[in-house]
């Protein structure tokens, strides 16, 4: 009785994605809404997200992952297929893949949060702050094997320390005391508690967490931070890849890039939107050169060396 309501195959899309509800709900209801396609959602951590695409597990890959930071797309890049959309070009965004393997969702500073109750303002103000004594073991911060904007801030971290210190994820492990969320979204709410006094996680999670009344404080790291854009990639294999590419024209499109500051508390990837006064205007927060292809590159080095690191400093 219920046949008429099954949409047809040439109708669907299915999707992988690292982004919480409050992120992707409203996009695929609305991309749903314009299109009449049936989007089908799968939702987990960035990581197990693209493992489970390379290896293909139970021969079932989704049409597009949706979210995840660029330089861990880039890293499996070779399970994507290319797709250049019209919506956006170099006078439109500074963000684009060289070989079109994703396509940027929006632009993520990490920043640092603290307890306003627990903490004075002016003893954090940036990265060689996380590493006072008083710190240690009270920093929250998720496990960058699974978060793909946990990853970006350990790579910020690092080059950043690199300047003034000889072993800078040592030290870092050393102020995290080898503890790590689980979950990114485990962050805000262990700050606000009291349970951790200070959080590294993303600009948009602050700013969602102010707008809600959380007692934190917001830090754009003196020494320098990064702002790498998220993105979407279609899978290879994809059974709707032409709905997939419908989805990634709609996700840069000016009304949905216009949407995301507006209602998401994120920073549009378009250079022809303007700035909401209630961000920090982007010229003014101190930004680091973040090489996209070295930390690609060097992604699993990196995170073979910080899981030995807090694997011996946990307590």
């Amino acid at each position: 009785p219920f046949a008429e309501f099954i949409p047809l195959e040439e109708n669907k899309l299915k999707i992988y994605t690292s982004h919480k509800p409050d992120i992707y709900i409203p996009i695929v209801t609305e991309f749903e809404s314009r299109t009449g396609i049936w989007v089908d959602i799968v939702a987990g951590g960035t990581t197990d997200l693209l493992e489970s695409i390379s290896q293909n597990k139970e021969n079932s890959v989704p049409d597009l992952i949706f979210g995840g930071g660029i330089e861990s797309l880039e890293a499996y890049k070779d399970f994507f297929i290319p797709y250049k959309t019209s919506k956006i070009n170099p006078t439109t965004t500074d963000y684009l893949s060289v070989g079109d393997n994703w396509t940027p969702f929006s632009s993520l500073p990490i920043v640092l949060i603290y307890n306003r109750k627990l903490v004075k303002s002016e003893n954090i103000t940036g990265w060689k702050d996380l590493l006072l004594p008083d710190y240690q073991g009270k920093i929250a911060f998720a496990d960058p094997n699974v978060s793909g904007s946990s990853f970006t801030a350990l790579v910020t971290a690092f080059k950043v320390l690199s300047q003034t210190y000889v072993n800078p994820l040592e030290r870092f492990a050393i102020a995290i005391h080898g503890i790590v969320l689980p979950d990114s979204g485990e962050v805000v709410s262990g700050v606000a508690s009291g349970k951790y006094l200070i959080g590294i996680t993303l600009e948009e999670t602050a700013l969602k967490a102010l707008a809600n009344k959380t007692d934190i404080g917001i830090v754009y790291p003196k020494e320098g931070t990064s702002c790498v854009p998220d993105g979407c990639a279609i899978v290879k294999g994809a059974k709707h890849q032409e709905n997939a590419q419908k989805f990634l024209d709609f996700i840069v499109a000016h009304d949905t890039q216009n949407f995301l500051q507006e209602s998401l508390h994120r920073r549009t990837i378009r250079k022809d939107i303007k700035e909401l006064s209630a961000y920090v205007p982007l010229k003014n927060i101190p930004l680091i050169n973040y090489d996209v292809s070295w930390a690609c590159n060097n992604r699993d080095d990196i995170l073979a060396i910080w899981n030995d690191l807090v694997g011996k400093d946990t307590p």
